[in-house]
């Protein structure tokens, strides 16, 4: 997956370029597809800015081996983003997320 894909898989859903981020949470690691998008005029990030973060979270995701997880999700769910309530994707790293998560 690349950002460009997981873009195109977002705006397919919802819409809106919406704003992804990667939260820990009680020893969890979940995906958040947040309710700011790239088409709002008080969106913080430029352009170029959140493609290269789209970017680095689809690299995350392949070297987690969640990218199938993560498109079924988006996919299926009947979740939508909306003001102050993200849709959050739980990512299942099985015995490795011990690895990952001292990092985040």
């Amino acid at each position: 997956m690349t950002g460009e894909l997981l873009h195109r898989l977002i705006v397919e859903k919802w819409g809106f370029s919406y704003d992804l981020q990667l939260r820990r949470f009680k020893g969890k690691i979940f995906l958040q597809v947040m309710w700011r998008y790239l088409e709002q005029v008080s969106f913080p990030m430029t352009e170029g800015e959140y493609f290269e973060n789209l970017e680095a979270i689809s690299t995350h995701l392949n070297e987690w081996g969640v990218t199938e997880a993560v498109t079924t999700h988006i996919q299926t769910t009947r979740q939508r983003p909306r003001q102050g309530k993200a849709v959050s994707i739980p990512l299942d790293l099985g015995d490795r997320i011990s690895e990952w998560i001292v990092s985040f």
